[in-house]
């Protein structure tokens, strides 16, 4: 009898612990999914309706999505709620994001410049097949935010097991155009994958597959949601209205259409399969509206659409099998600061890289110490491998192994030599044409050539050698030839033409870059042939005479602009020290008709310019800006005299300098300092009206110059910011040219 009653109450704890447990496991409940649509930065909506879902208590089982779909889907899966998504979505500069560019804070000063030199940058000379070719955009910037944002889930996984919530995304292979759903690999590359929208992005290649956008064969995987178990499923589409006869059937709408005719593939099926289907209507937006306006609004409509089902949402809970004061354990976010805090680190892996070029990166950054690493160190050392061992494409990725990670060091891309091309229109030289070849040299120690070769009124071929050793500085040698052809203006009034070859070679031994910062020490050697010379009676200046000069040379440069031709916040800084020779101590001297005098001491040449620049609201920025030219020393070489006009420093001369008002090249006294003022206002996205005010003190003597006489110049302008450079008009007046100069300009400066 005890032994019976012993055993009934065993059966009675038992049963009573049982129904003690909240009816909420999802053993006892129904599995909920949540279903993403395709729709580019339309799908941002997604992050608003996630809001309201967590704030009705629904709980989220299941998640499939397709293009940025699978994307917030993917995030969501590993740890991000609704709230932390939304932080991510606004804090990215998705202009950057979306394109192949890099980023300025991990580009050298001379890798900035061609960037704002040229119009075209390709690669030649491949040896392998390119497998990332197909699409405008390769996606790296893509793949390297993902890659952080998934940090800890960027190996090889089981999406069902392996993540906080079963997720699954869908892409497409564009060789047999069949469907390809990815329950399984790397987080990252199915993202990407589900995403790579035909012909604008490229494709991802897996063994055989080629795949892109999962829109093409299933926009909308609540099928998919099914095939994993899902009871009920709630269901975002952010499909475009259908096009119309009236609608606007140019170019881009074309295109529009075809590809949502293609995304519309099993869309009604499955949507007949939801048990909660909102539509956000992106009216007003398309796939490519990632301004912060647009994410505001998108995310926005996402939550009044998920608040218009809030009844049918309290409803439904009902049906889970929970009641209506239930709240889901939400998942702690991947908290974004991750990509800043440092990681342990294990071990490292290089992957398409050669012993070479891993011997360099270990013993550069001391790697065999090195136990911990933050993304800072990752930019730093995959800008290395860019830079340094001139590949083309480097990516660092931190894989999950025992108690930290390994660090994988994988070069995207084979060496090759890369041509810039370059090319503008002006008012003053008409046509020019500029082209660059970058040469990767198969050396121990990495070494770069550059050759440059410039065609229309000023002719220029040059070539540089850097050298790329583990220290700190990088030498180069450089060699050039250049002819000129100068109109020289005297109060407005053009005064005489020159037209010379300069010769030029110089040697830096000490050429350091550390990100924004450059310092270079070297020695010069220039040789002046001088074709032409042909004067005024005005002028007094006898005909030049061939000459050559040996000078030493210590230049700084800084620069953090957000961006070289319209910046809006950041400075640029520049200072540099020449002393001028014949013979490496000496500067020869001789009279105004000619006739040697014998040699003086050097000429030295002090040189700086400092602009910064501070943003307003509404699109305006200010920007002031100092600079001047020192010359000090009994002779100064006509051919080096300072020189004042024109937009930009060192166009025509290298020791031009740029004032407001002044159209043409003027020659000014050995002291010179100028201030100028800058209003720059954007309109719109690419249109750019600027207002310049400038004044400058000149003398023949430093204690001279508050004495002398100012010159003050204005000037307004309009450019349109094109993919060829800007394209605009440039009005301007000084008291020195006391004349209005009229200035067209289409392309980047060079």
């Amino acid at each position: 009898m005890k032994t019976r009653l012993l055993i009934l109450l065993t059966a009675l704890l038992i049963s009573g612990l049982v129904s003690a447990e909240p009816a909420d496991t999802k053993g006892e409940r129904k599995k909920v999914a949540v279903v993403l649509s395709g729709g580019g930065a339309k799908g941002m909506a997604h992050i608003g309706v996630l809001k309201v879902l967590e704030k009705a208590g629904i709980p989220i089982d299941i998640i499939t999505g397709t293009s940025m779909g699978s994307i917030v889907g993917g995030l969501y899966a590993i740890g991000y709620n609704a709230h932390s998504l939304d932080s991510v979505a606004r804090a990215q500069d998705w202009s950057y994001v979306i394109s192949d560019r890099d980023n300025l804070r991990n580009q050298s000063l001379s890798d900035l410049k061609k960037q704002y030199t040229y119009a075209i940058s390709t690669n030649i000379f491949g040896g392998k097949r390119n497998v990332q070719a197909g699409g405008l955009i390769k996606g790296k910037n893509l793949v390297q935010l993902f890659e952080k944002l998934c940090v800890g889930y960027t190996d090889s996984l089981d999406f069902s097991r392996d993540l906080p919530i079963p997720f699954a995304c869908v892409a497409t292979d564009i060789v047999s155009y069949t469907e390809y759903d990815f329950h399984s690999g790397r987080l990252p590359q199915a993202m990407r994958a589900s995403m790579a929208i035909p012909a604008v992005f490229s494709p991802v290649r897996i063994d055989s597959l080629v795949l892109v956008d999962g829109g093409m064969r299933n926009n909308f995987p609540v099928d998919i949601a099914k095939q994993m178990g899902a009871d009920i499923v709630i269901g975002v589409s952010v499909h475009d209205h259908p096009m119309t006869a009236d609608d606007n059937w140019d170019t881009k709408g074309v295109l529009a259409q075809i590809l949502d005719v293609n995304t519309k593939n099993k869309f009604e099926e499955n949507k007949a399969l939801t048990d909660v289907f909102m539509y956000v209507d992106p009216k007003g937006y398309g796939a490519a509206s990632f301004s912060a306006a647009a994410i505001d609004t998108l995310i926005r409509r996402g939550e009044e659409e998920a608040m218009r089902h809030w009844d049918e949402l309290i409803a439904l809970k009902q049906r889970i099998g929970i009641d209506e004061s239930f709240r889901p354990r939400i998942l702690h976010p991947q908290n974004p600061a991750i990509m800043t805090a440092k990681q342990r680190v294990v071990g490292f892996d290089f992957v398409n890289m050669t012993p070479k070029d891993e011997s360099f990166l270990r013993q550069k950054f001391h790697l065999a110490k090195l136990d911990s690493i933050d993304a800072a160190k990752e930019q730093e050392i995959t800008t290395s491998m860019r830079i340094d061992l001139f590949y083309q494409t480097a990516e660092c990725r931190l894989v999950p192994k025992d108690s930290g990670y390994v660090v994988q060091l994988t070069a995207g891309k084979e060496k090759t030599s890369r041509l810039y091309v370059g090319f503008r229109f002006d008012t003053e030289e008409y046509a020019a044409l500029q082209a660059g070849l970058s040469i990767p040299l198969k050396t121990t120690t990495p070494i770069n050539t550059e050759i440059t070769a410039r065609l229309g009124k000023r002719l220029m071929v040059g070539a540089d050698l850097t050298i790329h050793p583990r220290s700190f500085t990088r030498p180069t040698f450089s060699a050039s030839f250049r002819r000129n052809d100068l109109d020289v203006y005297v109060n407005g009034d053009r005064a005489y033409n020159v037209v010379y070859n300069q010769t030029q070679a110089e040697l830096t031994p000490i050429n350091f870059n550390w990100r924004s910062f450059n310092l270079q020490l070297g020695i010069r050697w220039d040789y002046m042939h001088y074709s032409s010379n042909l004067n005024s009676d005005s002028t007094g200046i006898s005909p030049l005479k061939n000459e050559h000069f040996f000078s030493y040379r210590a230049r700084i440069t800084y620069n953090n602009e957000d961006n070289w031709i319209f910046p809006t916040r950041g400075a640029r800084f520049n200072a540099g020290y020449v002393y001028l020779t014949t013979d490496f101590a000496r500067l020869e001297e001789y009279s105004a008709i000619g006739t040697y005098l014998g040699k003086s001491t050097g000429l030295s040449i002090v040189n700086a310019d400092w602009r910064m620049s501070f943003p307003f609201g509404g699109g305006l920025t200010i920007q002031p800006m100092l600079y001047g030219r020192l010359l000090f020393g009994s002779v100064v070489p006509h051919i080096f005299s300072n020189t004042i006009g024109g937009d930009w420093f060192g166009h025509y001369m290298e020791q031009q300098m740029p004032f407001a008002g002044v159209g043409c090249m003027e020659y000014v006294d050995n002291q010179f300092v100028a201030a100028q003022l800058q209003g720059q206002q954007r309109l719109g996205k690419n249109h750019y009206i600027l207002l310049r005010v400038a004044c400058a003190q000149q003398s023949d003597k430093v204690k001279d110059l508050l004495g002398s006489r100012t010159i003050i110049g204005v000037q307004g302008a309009y450019f349109y910011n094109t993919m060829f450079g800007p394209l605009g008009a440039t009005l301007g007046y000084s008291n020195r040219t006391k004349e209005v100069y009229l200035y067209l300009n289409l392309g980047y400066e060079f």
